[in-house]
């Protein structure tokens, strides 16, 4: 057996402060883009229910029902990123002109928290990830230059719409704490939310976040197929060049050339994805000429890099 012994030291836990806060406006239910949120004062979370629902049988309390638990917060802070407008339900009228009481973009959010104890005031840091947030409209209160000025801060309600995960209940919420995660993965979904020099900022879903963190192992960047194939023949002078990866794509600089290497003007799509890049050209091409297909530049949203590659095939008479 052993004795419980409190308060030992270097187990003087806690947490405070916040900073590193990470805007990422909703689009179609993902977060494609993060901005900078400087000036962020605070994060008050206040999640709510989980309340319990008793039921009465046979005389006897017979059970608790839980309702469910909703995740809920107030952001204060001096000022806000320009892309958060469209969350605070403000949008341009014209250059510099802003009207308010339009309707609301969902955002999701990423903040740092400092975790330290009795011999070490930044032990580590816990990461908070919030998804489906609505604002509220905030307060704002203006007062006149005097011998003790202050900055105007601004404050929103939140609200919030859980995500799905695989396995487990729809969560709006999820915490990292640098001290327990594997500092390799935790290193890889920072360059995700914070970007890199080759990755745009973004906020991978929980889902996405497990895959990096459970051992799962993420492919490497592969070219599963090309259509035409490479080396095919009498292939159709309007057919578009389908290229399907394994991994989304994040960027890529594919270019299409003839043999003497002049560019094919042409138009390049994404699919729902981010895997299957589709190459239209604006004009059908020359009969029975040899085309290049350059696959250069392809990143995947892990930040791994496809080896350059060269695919041809011929057009029909």
């Amino acid at each position: 057996m052993t004795k419980i012994i409190w308060d030992k030291s270097g187990e003087r836990f806690y947490e405070t402060g916040v900073k590193q806060g990470v805007l990422y406006p909703q689009v179609s239910g993902a977060y494609p883009l993060g901005v900078a949120w400087n000036g962020l004062i605070s994060v008050t979370e206040s999640p709510s229910g989980a309340e319990p629902n008793p039921k009465y049988a046979d005389d006897i309390k017979y059970l608790n029902l839980m309702s469910a638990e909703e995740f809920a917060a107030t952001i204060e802070a001096y000022t806000y990123p320009s892309e958060f407008a469209a969350c605070d339900g403000s949008a341009a009228l014209a250059t510099g002109v802003m009207i308010n009481q339009q309707n609301r973009s969902a955002f999701g959010l990423a903040y740092k928290t400092t975790i330290g104890n009795d011999v070490n005031d930044s032990l580590g840091y816990k990461l908070h990830l919030v998804y489906g947030a609505m604002a509220s409209p905030s307060e704002k209160g203006y007062q006149s230059i005097n011998d003790s000025p202050d900055g105007v801060t601004f404050s929103w309600g939140v609200t919030s719409t859980p995500v799905e995960v695989t396995g487990k209940k729809p969560t709006a919420s999820i915490v990292i704490d640098s001290t327990k995660a594997d500092p390799t993965n935790l290193a890889t979904l920072e360059g995700i939310l914070f970007g890199t020099a080759v990755l745009t900022p973004r906020l991978p879903l929980p889902d996405e976040i497990a895959t990096i963190f459970t051992g799962s192992t993420i492919a490497a960047i592969a070219l599963s197929s090309i259509v035409p194939a490479d080396g095919a023949a009498s292939i159709s002078k309007t057919a578009p060049i389908v290229l399907t990866f394994n991994n989304k794509i994040a960027s890529e600089a594919i270019i299409v050339t003839d043999a003497t290497g002049v560019i094919v003007a042409g138009t390049k799509t994404l699919d729902g994805t981010g895997k299957i890049l589709t190459f239209t050209p604006t004009s059908a091409l020359t009969g029975t000429k040899v085309y290049l297909v350059t696959i250069g530049g392809v990143i995947d949203i892990y930040g791994q890099l496809l080896a350059a590659a060269v695919k041809d095939f011929t057009t029909m008479a």
